[in-house]
């Protein structure tokens, strides 16, 4: 490539803003192939895959995409979780007031998920978040799910009161049975305890389930 036609130099001479799709990707990956210039393969990327679904492939299926390797793929999953993390530090929820708060709050956290990632958001008496913590990953099951470790790290953080959560990877956010038999279990145990579970909110695509909208509480 000449040195006009080089996206980096263009970005340097005319501004990131004027570059094209094919151009800033060309800047991530840095090179391309003996057949294809790194212009060239970034082109085809966008083309066979689209620029939007990038983000939702694992670490395997990007070292699949003719070109990209062990290097590029870490590079392609850390620009994207650095979007991520910017994205959410944009729209930082510091307080909960309803359910919509905790899908903002969590919404970019659980976009690319392909699994359900079960949460608990930590307040204290004013509804200001303490913290958020990780409890397990995978279809929830009363079984594995013990109140243990949910109110642990509750106790653990002088939080006054919990919100459950999770994520549906299919978009929709209407919760199973057994969603509903664990909540009312956390809840029972959580009255007990002191710790008052105020909500459990399940985070689809664009929606958002509540136990609390939906005239569950107990």
């Amino acid at each position: 490539m000449n040195s006009d036609s080089r996206p980096r130099e263009r970005l340097v001479k005319f501004g990131v803003e004027t570059l094209s799709d094919a151009e800033l990707l060309a800047i991530i990956l840095r090179t391309g192939t003996i057949k294809e210039n790194v212009i060239e393969m970034s082109n085809r990327i966008i083309n066979e895959f689209g620029l939007n679904k990038l983000a939702d492939y694992s670490l395997k299926e990007l070292q699949e995409i003719k070109g990209i390797g062990l290097g590029k793929a870490c590079q392609l999953l850390a620009i994207n979780e650095l979007n991520k993390r910017v994205n959410s530090l944009k729209n930082k929820v510091t307080k909960i007031s309803t359910a919509q708060d905790v899908f903002n709050f969590f919404k970019d956290k659980f976009k690319d998920e392909k699994q359900e990632n079960f949460y608990i958001l930590m307040l204290n008496p004013r509804n200001h978040i303490i913290k958020e913590e990780f409890i397990t990953k995978g279809v929830l099951d009363a079984a594995i799910i013990h109140p243990r470790e949910i109110f642990k790290p509750a106790i653990k953080n002088s939080a006054s009161k919990i919100i459950l959560v999770h994520n549906h990877p299919s978009g929709d956010s209407n919760p199973s049975p057994e969603d509903l038999d664990i909540t009312e279990q956390i809840i029972e145990v959580g009255n007990k305890i002191g710790i008052k579970v105020i909500d459990h909110v399940i985070v689809g695509k664009d929606e958002w389930w509540s136990w609390i909208e939906r005239g569950l509480t107990r």
